[in-house]
């Protein structure tokens, strides 16, 4: 009775963090909308992850957004991008 109690509740686990994985929304790299400091990783030559960006707004960082958001993000040069910018 014991090990089936406890097959029962890892199997009630699994099925809830299995749940709250699906329901995170998908997520993409968005170059360009990063403020100095706050990129999510690789900012270009010379740096190596996140917080490395030297500049608000530099066109080869990236944050992670929701998935369909990054290109309707506007800044002051512009919207956000799918891929670096130079």
């Amino acid at each position: 009775m014991i090990k089936t109690s406890a097959a029962l509740a890892a199997t009630l686990a699994l099925g809830a963090v299995t749940a709250a994985h699906a329901q995170q929304p998908k997520m993409e790299k968005c170059y360009g909308v990063a403020l100095a400091g706050k990129n999510d990783c690789k900012a270009g030559a010379g740096t190596s992850c996140a917080g490395t960006s030297t500049k608000n707004y530099q066109g080869n960082a990236w944050k992670l957004v929701k998935a369909g958001t990054c290109t309707a993000i506007k800044t002051p040069k512009g919207n956000g991008s799918l891929t670096p910018k130079a």
